[in-house]
């Protein structure tokens, strides 16, 4: 019987890595769907008083690939990350994502859905949705008891 000495350190380090993987599992923004890796991008959403700005990141995306459809509480994003050619020999080891994505961003507030505007430059869609009307006058009196 061989004496094999425990040490208490490598067993937590070995749980710290499997809590940060884990972490980033459910952190990252990716969702796994039949069992494949689909790429959602990530988004940013700005208010301004008469407008909202939202910008995804969308790298390595022609803009025909992409479908913008906007209501007037939300905007869905989709597309397809296309491979850019086919190898014919060998083996590819890539950790780029390719295949299609769908993306439904719910707004604070509800917009002028038919004045919207939209830029794609440099990998970034930027979309400019102006408040409704409604929105903008919005005030509300409070009581203070």
């Amino acid at each position: 019987m061989v004496l094999v000495r425990w040490n208490p350190s490598r067993e937590i380090d070995t749980l710290q890595r499997e809590m940060n993987r884990l972490f980033d599992d459910v952190l990252s923004p990716s969702q796994s769907w039949d069992g494949m890796s689909q790429s959602v991008p990530a988004a940013e959403l700005e208010e301004a008083v008469d407008a909202y700005s939202l910008r995804l990141e969308l790298p390595g995306i022609h803009k025909d690939d992409l479908d913008v459809q906007v209501m007037a509480e939300a905007v869905t994003i989709s597309g397809e990350r296309k491979r850019p050619h086919e190898t014919e020999e060998g083996r590819v080891r890539t950790e780029f994502r390719y295949g299609s994505f769908q993306r439904v961003i719910p707004l604070p507030g509800r917009i002028d859905h038919q004045q919207v505007a939209a830029d794609y430059k440099d990998g970034i869609l930027t979309l400019r949705l102006p408040k409704a009307d409604e929105e903008k006058n919005k005030v509300v009196k409070v009581n203070i008891g």
